[in-house]
């Protein structure tokens, strides 16, 4: 069927506005939008009506009529009062209902994106069931082949005249900012996709956990085993970096990701570790990062430090992930129960350099962590004698392997260990990371 024809019976059936007749044949020609397309095919209908009218053919009166009404065409109205042929009255589109007309929907829009900081921005569209369902039974009946759906164009239109408006790039891969519109109930929702900032960290002080633990009795809610702050520690890591960085984005909350994270009593030194801060819904996202980086480092008064603040995208998030298994330097004081020899530090060193070590879940960890026994390599051990029954261990091994259960042997759940290997018994005094490694160029 020819194209004038098939949008005849579509109009002689159903009031279409320009947009949704245009829409049927959206695949069809290059340069133009589906409006311009459903005006160049009411506008052709109409001059074949006038041109049957004015031969005195009935069909062509008929014509004009259904354009005037269910076409909306102000000629072929125009036409018709120069016939003396009265016309029925204009009617809504089927299929849009009038909405593709939503200029003060799109100003809204526009004016809402004022208080966000963004470059590119996309449209999407929420529309109700019954609105997709009618235009997909729509194009059944006239067995649409070329045409695309009504969310489609509704997002195109909408995201052209935003851009007008605010001068601002459509972004299909990436937007900073989705606007989300619903032009049936008007309603419109903005979401500022997150920020990333990747750094790194040093840990200067002990006890402080990396991430929020939330108090196991009231589960954050607060209670008097808290004291009511609904958390196990006054303050984290996590807690440090986010707070002054979520007050210069104006973000509504936000992410901690690291790779890998040290014991509560540990300190985290050398370069740090690196991390991930993703800020949600951001209305900010041009930071200035060295300010912040200060800032963050003021604020925790030498708890911690950041350095190497970058902005990073989301696939930062998957190369972080990998750093977790990478080398770590540890350096740990181990207090023996008995002085040690000097042969059975160099036992130490020759034990602990280049060895797999089968690790079972530590008890410790066990109530959040799933019992199974893990193999992990130590690639390079040194022991320093700091008294007759105190040593200083460096140890380069793979990450994820527990440190202080390698020193005590966990009762028997990590094979070699440091007890059993001198026969003595042995604790860690204090642990630190010395370094995070990683071939993985990432702050």
């Amino acid at each position: 069927m020819k194209i004038l024809e098939k949008a005849l019976l579509m109009l002689e059936k159903y009031p279409l506005c320009d947009h949704c007749l245009g829409r049927q044949f959206a695949l069809l020609g290059f340069g133009m939008d589906d409006e311009e397309r459903g005006v160049i095919i009411k506008r052709l209908l109409v001059m074949e009506g006038h041109r049957l009218a004015s031969s005195s053919d009935e069909s062509g009166t008929s014509i004009l009529k259904t354009l005037a009404s269910n076409g909306s065409s102000a000629m072929a109205l125009e036409i018709l009062k120069r016939l003396k042929k009265r016309a029925r009255g204009q009617k809504k589109c089927y299929l849009c209902e009038g909405h593709f007309d939503s200029f003060g929907l799109v100003n809204k829009a526009a004016e809402m994106l004022k208080e966000y900081d963004y470059q590119t921005f996309l449209v999407g569209v929420r529309l109700p069931p019954e609105i997709e369902e009618r235009e997909d039974e729509f194009k059944s009946e006239f067995q649409v082949e070329f045409g695309e759906s009504i969310r489609n164009e509704f997002s195109r239109v909408f995201g052209k005249s935003i851009h007008k408006i605010a001068g601002k790039p459509v972004d299909y891969a990436k937007p900073e900012v989705v606007v989300l519109v619903n032009p049936f109930s008007e309603e419109i929702e903005l979401n500022a996709n997150p920020l990333f900032i990747m750094g790194r960290y040093r840990k200067l002080k002990r006890g402080i956990p990396q991430s929020v633990l939330f108090c196991p009795k009231c589960r954050g809610k607060g209670c008097s085993t808290c004291s009511w702050t609904g958390k196990m520690y006054a303050e984290s890591v996590e807690e440090l970096i986010q707070s002054p960085a979520l007050r210069e984005a104006l973000g509504e909350g936000a992410s901690f990701h690291a790779a890998g994270r040290e014991d509560i009593d540990a300190r985290m030194l050398g370069r740090g570790r690196p991390f991930i801060l993703e800020v949600k819904r951001p209305k900010k996202r041009s930071l200035n990062l060295p300010e912040l980086k200060e800032k963050i480092n003021r604020e925790a008064q030498g708890k911690i430090r950041v350095s190497n603040l970058r902005f990073v995208d989301k696939d930062a998030l998957r190369k972080l992930k990998l750093i977790e298994g990478s080398e770590k330097l540890y350096k740990v004081i181990v207090l023996f129960d008995r002085a040690i020899l000097d042969e059975e530090l160099q036992a130490l060193e020759r034990t602990f350099t280049n060895v797999a070590i089968h690790q079972q879940t530590p008890s410790r960890v066990l109530p959040r962590r799933k019992d199974t026994t893990r193999e992990k390599h130590i690639y390079k051990t040194e022991v320093r004698r700091l008294a007759e029954n105190t040593v200083e261990m460096r140890i380069i091994c793979q990450g994820g392997l527990y440190i202080k259960e390698l020193v005590t042997g966990d009762e028997g759940r990590t094979k070699p260990n440091v007890a059993d290997t001198i026969k003595a018994g042995a604790r860690p005094l204090e642990l630190d990371v010395l370094s995070v490694f990683t071939k993985i160029r990432v702050a």
